[in-house]
């Protein structure tokens, strides 16, 4: 299966590796990183926050084997939202459960199909958290690449091109001044650093376009 999958359909197991395994194994690497962007402008513990989340959801997914795609992303957002502190975990977890609520129980959906539940997902976080693009949050990352996966093309929805728009979301957050979240505090003194809650996002996504890339 290539990147553009508009030909073919998406099964719990993908789900499954995505979350439990690819997008877990990116936090382990990143997970200093991620940290030492939140102790610019954070508490200091966004890597380990999600690190203990990601290892939560990939030990309860190798042990219950949720069937369908919607119940995959329920289950996992439900792990990160009990074991993930300060404001990621609520933040993440609604976005993985709206996702997995608008897939319903379908065995199998497509890459169109993901896509419209993920724009339900990123709608549910940004009235959760009050923020918008240019604010200096995970909505910098993770609008664009719903944007991309909306975008109109022959092959249909392209996670690749969803993860180039993520990370390119990331990256410009450096220069902005915080307008959300306990960053926000910091007012002049936060521009400069780039936000970890979108590069964190941007590192799910490059999960998502890797998994994808994996399984043809």
């Amino acid at each position: 299966m290539t990147d553009e999958t508009s030909d073919r359909t998406l099964d719990a197991g993908f789900f499954r590796r995505w979350l439990g395994v690819v997008a877990a194994d990116a936090v382990e690497g990143a997970a200093d990183r991620l940290t030492e962007l939140d102790s610019a402008i954070g508490d200091a513990d966004h890597g380990s926050n999600l690190q203990r989340g990601f290892r939560a959801v990939t030990a309860t997914l190798e042990q219950d084997a949720p069937t369908s795609p919607g119940a995959v992303l329920i289950l996992a957002g439900r792990q990160l939202i009990s074991t993930v502190g300060g404001a990621s975990g609520p933040l993440y977890g609604t976005l993985l459960r709206r996702t997995g609520k608008a897939l319903g129980d379908a065995a199998e959906v497509t890459p169109e199909q993901f896509t419209e539940a993920l724009r339900a997902g990123v709608t549910a976080v940004r009235q959760l958290g009050g923020a918008a693009p240019g604010d200096k949050t995970m909505i910098d990352a993770l609008e664009p690449a719903v944007e991309a996966l909306e975008a109109p093309a022959p092959a249909g929805p392209s996670f690749r091109a969803a993860a180039e728009a993520a990370d390119r979301g990331a990256l410009a957050t450096v220069p902005l001044r915080a307008r959300k979240g306990r960053a926000s505090y910091l007012g002049e003194r936060s521009i400069g650093h780039q936000d970890p809650g979108a590069t964190s996002s941007a590192l799910l996504i490059a999960a998502l376009a890797d998994t994808a890339e994996a399984a043809r």
